[in-house]
């Protein structure tokens, strides 16, 4: 009965299209015949794609689920080749029957040719399970990079002796099928599609962890036998351009690749251990999505204070705090607003993360003499407007920046120091002067990135009275982070930015003129400005259930 059947007969069983509706479909699909009448009649507006499932549902009997929170297991999707998955939009997501039975999502049950493709392929039974299109596409290219990562792994371990280290330096080629090359290829897809911002490739005595950082957490990935230690680490210095004879001393390069149609450019560092050369790669775009990006990750209070800051004519603007805290994103967030302009932007970078259409970035080469110093001397005779500086390390960049500014050039740069009102006393230490630091400065951004907690695990329960003495305040309810297979089990899953913001008026200036404390000066800022910490921020999610109390101490601490 079921090989009778007919979509668009399901679909005005159910009355979710009209006759009217179908004969138009069918016409539509006489025109084209490339795509089948389901199609035609999501196209024609006439029907949802989850409406067309739903009647599916109840006619085939068949369970419509979501595979973005269904826990999909590996194994079952490896045994469907990823050819075949895409040509049908199928993906196995499960066994049943001790393994006899292979759970299929598929948006279209009525493909009978693929369905039974699929069951001669695998020589197992198929239970059917609906799910959308989109979502199959989207678990494909995730689940077969971990299909495709696991395999060369398995493969690498089980052939360990007989590699051979192969010097081919294209990342893309189609010739080069070596299980070194494999392996690096398939853990940067995996890196990619996971949303990780590094993977960490270390050796140690008997074998290799590969770790890879998400959510600012490293979560361990597998582990590879030590005997393609050298193999693999030779590969990674190819494709990074290093020095594959020099294993004493730490080298850095970059890797350009083509990921998901996506130009991919990665940081790498090598350094030695006792156990040979330890990877860093460093995403320096990912795919991860940003909570407020059009207010350049951050609320509207906070989004209001940097507009004013950059409509200022000269004057410097430093986004501080550590590592990973995601300051190059603001600042590329706020130079591709501000290319809009009739202006001319200048960067000094080290290194260029991410190419920016209207400015004109150049990039740090210490070995041909090219320094933040002598590269920001340059540029300012390049008749800019506006200089963003990379990163501000050392005194000579700072004096350079600060007397940029204070001579008609609006500068922005980032600098580390744990919130808004020690970049005062962090360039007094950097030897500028008083007066240079109050004439020059506009205002600071400082930022820390807050792990949310899963929707998928996340657990609402009575506060305790340590939470209500770390929050300051009496809370009745808060968010616990749990673990389950959404989150890694981590009980994260994506971050959000907090600010504190610090914007320098007369009374201000005049306060560091007279070289006054910190204390004096923030005083001044909470009875004067709209300001909030990073600690208020941060309570502010905790009071909305975005995040835990864990995490608001770990700003805390910080702080």
């Amino acid at each position: 009965m079921a090989k009778n059947l007919r979509i668009g007969e399901v679909l005005l069983e159910s009355g979710a299209i009209t006759q009217e509706q179908l004969d138009e479909a069918l016409k539509a699909q006489k025109a084209d015949r490339s795509k089948k009448l389901g199609q035609h009649l999501i196209d024609l507006g006439f029907v949802s794609e989850e409406t067309m499932l739903i009647a599916l549902s109840e006619k085939l009997g068949y369970p419509v689920i979501s595979i973005e929170t269904y826990q999909v297991n590996v194994d079952a999707v490896a045994k469907i080749p990823v050819e075949l998955a895409k040509k049908y939009s199928m993906i196995a997501i499960d066994f049943k029957d001790d393994g006899n039975t292979l759970v299929v999502a598929t948006n279209d049950p009525l493909n009978f040719y693929g369905l039974e493709d699929i069951r001669l392929v695998t020589n197992l039974h198929i239970e059917i399970n609906l799910a959308l299109k989109k979502d199959i596409s989207q678990a494909i290219d995730y689940y077969y990079s971990q299909v495709s990562s696991k395999e060369a792994a398995e493969n690498i371990n089980e052939n360990a002796d007989d590699f051979v280290i192969n010097d081919e330096d294209m990342f893309n080629s189609e010739d080069d099928d070596t299980p070194v090359v494999k392996l690096l290829n398939s853990l940067l897809l995996r890196g990619y599609n996971e949303g990780a911002s590094d993977i960490h490739i270390e050796p140690f005595e008997d074998e290799i962890f590969i770790r890879m950082r998400i959510d600012g957490m490293l979560i361990d990935m597998m582990k590879l036998s030590i005997k393609v230690r050298d193999p693999l680490t030779v590969r990674a210095k190819i494709l990074a351009g290093m020095d594959i004879t020099e294993k004493r001393l730490p080298q850095d390069g970059h890797i350009i690749v083509t990921i998901n149609n996506i130009k991919m450019n990665l940081r790498v560092s090598v350094v030695p251990t006792v156990h040979g050369e330890k990877i860093v790669m460093r995403y320096l775009n990912t795919n991860t999505p940003i909570d407020n990006g059009n207010t350049f990750g951050m609320d509207d209070k906070d989004y209001k204070k940097v507009v004013e800051m950059m409509n200022q004519p000269n004057g410097i603007i430093y986004v501080t705090g550590p590592t990973g805290s995601g300051k190059t994103t603001t600042l590329y967030l706020v130079m591709q607003s501000l290319a809009k302009r009739r202006i001319n932007i200048e960067t000094i970078e080290d290194p260029v993360e991410q190419q920016l259409d209207r400015i004109n970035q150049v990039q740090v080469n210490n070995q041909a003499g090219m320094t933040f110093e002598s590269g920001l001397r340059a540029l300012l005779r390049q008749d800019p407007d506006i200089i963003m500086v990379g990163e501000t390390r050392d005194a000579q960049t700072a004096s350079i920046s600060v007397r940029a500014a204070i001579t008609g050039h609006l500068v922005v740069s980032t600098l580390h120091t744990n919130d808004a009102i020690s970049t005062v006393v962090r360039l007094e230490d950097m030897g500028i002067e008083p007066y240079l630091v109050a004439n020059s400065l506009v205002g600071v951004i400082a930022q820390r990135l807050v792990r949310k907690v899963c929707p998928y695990c996340g657990e609402l329960v009575a506060a305790s009275p340590e939470d209500q003495r770390i929050a300051k305040k009496k809370i009745d309810y808060v968010v616990k982070a749990k673990g389950c297979h959404m989150c890694n089990n981590t009980g994260y899953k994506g971050r959000v930015a907090v600010h504190e913001i610090i914007m320098f008026d007369h009374h201000l200036r005049k306060m560091i003129n007279d070289r006054a404390d910190n204390g004096a000066m923030l005083s001044y800022i909470q009875q004067n400005q709209d300001f909030r910490t990073l600690f208020d921020e941060a309570l502010e999610l905790v009071e909305n259930k975005l995040t835990t109390i864990e995490e608001l101490k770990r700003i805390v601490t910080t702080d």
